[in-house]
């Protein structure tokens, strides 16, 4: 599962996702990839079930980049716990993905198998994705 090796903050606000994407919004590496459509909180785990799903389809050919890294935790309380005493631990890590980010690029296989395999992809993560050649 992925999640920085050290922060400044153990800790941070919940925060919101406002407006469109500025950085990551072109094809940079591959020739086709997954562009998100709506803001989302994406959790580490769907990331890697994302990245999986892809790689498997392609049957480990060409190269696959992932574009988005959770670094941003997010606090949870157990269960069955009073009110107060304080923000709960770290419970896992996501990543804020605006409208119009890239989140993963594909290259060196075949339109109709990087499109499938993108589509599989997609099917793994909380928002709608659009899939965008070069």
């Amino acid at each position: 599962m992925l999640q920085p090796a050290r922060t400044k903050y153990r800790k941070s606000h919940k925060g919101r996702i406002h407006g469109k994407a500025q950085r990551c919004d072109k094809l940079n590496y591959g020739a086709f990839g997954l562009k998100a459509l709506q803001p989302e909180r994406i959790v580490s785990n769907q990331i890697e079930a994302a990245r999986v799903a892809l790689t498997r389809h392609m049957k480990r050919t060409g190269k696959v980049w992932s574009r988005i890294f959770p670094n941003i935790p997010v606090s949870k309380k157990p269960t069955e716990v009073r009110m107060g005493k304080g923000k709960g631990s770290p419970e896992y890590w996501v990543c804020r993905v605006k409208p119009g980010r890239i989140l993963f690029e594909v290259d060196g296989v075949k339109e109709i198998v990087a499109k499938e395999a993108l589509y599989k992809a997609s099917a793994k993560l909380p928002i709608k994705t659009k899939f965008v050649k070069r």
